[in-house]
């Protein structure tokens, strides 16, 4: 699974909160409100191509639906982060949020009590 660009992503995120849409009800939800309904019809057929979003034909238009879940495609991307930038070490990837104060001892304590009910 190949990582996606912002704006693919950011489609992803509308689609998988709406779960089917016709670009004309993703177009509203684009932070980006100068998208023009041709680039994002683009953009989600380009998504379509890299079998991430599926449709349904309504005549000459489509409603558009996730193939691929949110919580699949983030563990894909942070096995791939981790892998690329952390030595595949979820150790280095808490320190460096602890390092870059992007997580608190509180979190940690949480994080440490989770681990431990798991056991």
């Amino acid at each position: 699974m190949e990582k996606l660009t912002n704006k693919e992503e950011e489609i992803m995120r509308i689609l998988w909160k709406l779960k089917k849409a016709f670009v004309k009800e993703i177009l509203p939800e684009i932070k980006d409100q100068k998208l023009h309904y041709n680039t994002v019809s683009t953009i989600v057929r380009k998504l379509e191509e890299k079998d991430f979003v599926g449709h349904e034909a309504f005549g000459k238009t489509h409603r558009y639906f996730p193939l691929i879940s949110k919580e699949e495609y983030r563990d894909k991307y942070m096995d791939l982060a981790t892998s690329r930038f952390f030595d595949n070490s979820f150790k280095n990837v808490v320190s460096f949020f602890a390092k870059e104060e992007k997580i608190s001892a509180r979190e940690l304590r949480e994080i440490l009590e989770i681990i431990e009910k798991k056991k």
